[in-house]
């Protein structure tokens, strides 16, 4: 195995000699970036020259480009058939790369298949065979033993945050795609971690690794740990006086166990703290709804398990809370990298009861707080969700629900905020002052010539 440690002289000549084609030019142009970073360039030009790639990186450093540039260099518009594959560990991280496909355009079909809706939907849409699938290990497999896909041309396979995949458990799963595709000629793997033992049928053993992870982990200067004691073995009360002194800063807050989350969101929501909660035994429909909310700021606080840990691309999220200590140092980085990304900075928080101890791995990098005055309420968001049941399929986009709220809804530009559209529902933020007159107005207008229930998102 070859290996290129990130900072070396061989990422610095790559950053100077790669010469940007027309494709990338136009895909940055799209996501409205200026440049590829070291280590988007790194991997490009690996792929180009190495048909076994494992990239090293961290959460939030820009993993995807660096496998969807070289991954859409290498289709080929005349084959009608499924040319890659990128396999993920969950929903989410799925309709997230669908969402950066889309933004940049390509001219090819894309298919995201993930569990938690209907396969039905996912079969109409592989009668005609996309050129690239995103999916997660478990209903790949069901899809291949259903025989919806034909992989024997597929030639492109990327193995996207291999460690989430092995540690949810898909080993089996992903032994099962692997063999599905044995003509695979480009293979790139990417993780977050070192941590990762490859296993023999991933073939990857010519690879080249680049790793990146520690130039791409966050600066002490970025990341402020802070330790925050409570008199009580039961937190909620210092949680609560914790939120208070942080206001409205958009937070995170991490548990180690489903009921635990409800609880506690529970416990918020009685003392006057507006949040939503989040975590794998919830619905579809639900989970979708909570993470809107967060992240066009109807709510500042997100309660949540390790599931919101990796995959989640929201900006600007200002601080993280422990409120338990999690299982493994590898855990409380992930949970810490939804803060201080890219050039951000951020506040880690950990509670400690009087029975627990601070980790060894953050012991001497902290910084002690004491929450002494007593901490008024955090003021209200100033933005409410509305649900519109229609959404892509449906023909309808953001450019149409923006038309919408502003001719029938009577609402200003800046009376309107984040528009998010799936599938079969969207989602618009909308001045909490105005919701009620919106409502009104628009109860018997249609949008696109059709009628489709508004309702404030529960």
């Amino acid at each position: 195995m070859i290996s290129y440690q990130s900072g070396s002289g061989i990422i610095w000549y790559l950053r100077d000699m790669i010469q940007v084609d027309n494709i990338t030019e136009n895909i940055l142009g799209k996501l409205n970036i200026k440049a590829l970073n070291p280590m988007q360039l790194a991997a490009i030009e690996a792929v180009k020259q190495n048909d076994e790639i494992i990239l090293l990186s961290a959460t939030g450093s820009g993993k995807t480009l660096g496998f969807l540039i070289p991954l859409l260099q290498s289709l080929d518009p005349a084959v009608k058939m499924i040319q890659a594959l990128i396999l993920v560990p969950s929903r989410e991280l799925a309709l997230q790369i669908e969402d950066v496909l889309k933004k940049i355009q390509t001219g090819y079909k894309i298919t995201s298949c993930y569990g938690g809706h209907k396969r039905e939907i996912e079969e109409n849409n592989l009668v005609q065979p996309p050129a690239i699938i995103i999916a997660t290990p478990g209903r790949m497999c069901d899809h291949i033993r259903r025989k919806n896909v034909d992989l024997s041309v597929t030639r492109f396979l990327v193995m996207d945050e291999f460690d989430k995949i092995l540690e949810l458990g898909f080993l089996e799963e992903m032994q099962f795609v692997l063999q599905s595709i044995p003509d695979a000629k480009k293979r790139m793997l990417t993780s977050a971690t070192f941590a990762v033992e490859i296993p023999s049928f991933v073939k990857m053993n010519n690879a080249v690794s680049l790793n990146f992870l520690t130039a791409s982990t966050n600066k002490p200067e970025a990341l402020t740990i802070k330790i925050v004691h409570s008199p009580d073995n039961d937190k909620l009360e210092t949680l609560f006086k914790l939120i208070c002194y942080l206001k409205n800063t958009s937070t995170i807050i991490f548990c180690n166990h489903r009921d635990a989350v409800e609880r506690t969101s529970n416990y918020l929501s009685d003392k006057g703290i507006v949040n939503v909660f989040y975590h794998g035994g919830m619905e579809q429909h639900d989970r979708e709804v909570a993470l809107v909310k967060f992240k066009n700021t109807s709510s500042d606080v997100l309660v949540t398990t390790d599931l919101a840990s990796r995959g989640l691309d929201i900006a600007n999220i200002r601080s993280i809370i422990h409120y338990h200590l999690p299982a493994t140092e590898d855990a409380f980085v992930h949970r810490n990298g939804r803060t201080a990304r890219m050039d951000a900075t951020g506040n880690v928080y950990i509670i400690i009861n009087p029975e627990e101890e601070i980790p060894p791995y953050v012991a001497g990098t902290t910084e002690e707080l004491e929450i002494t005055a007593e901490q008024l309420l955090p003021e209200k968001p100033k933005w409410s969700t509305l649900f519109i049941a229609a959404g892509k399929k449906d023909k309808i986009n953001k450019i149409d629900i923006v038309g919408f709220l502003s001719n029938k809804g009577n609402l200003k530009k800046d009376e309107i905020g984040l528009i998010d559209v799936k599938d079969f529902s969207s989602f618009a933020a909308v001045r909490k002052s105005k919701v009620g007159n919106v409502l009104e107005l628009i109860k018997n207008e249609k949008i696109k010539n059709k009628k489709v229930k508004i309702a404030i998102a529960r």
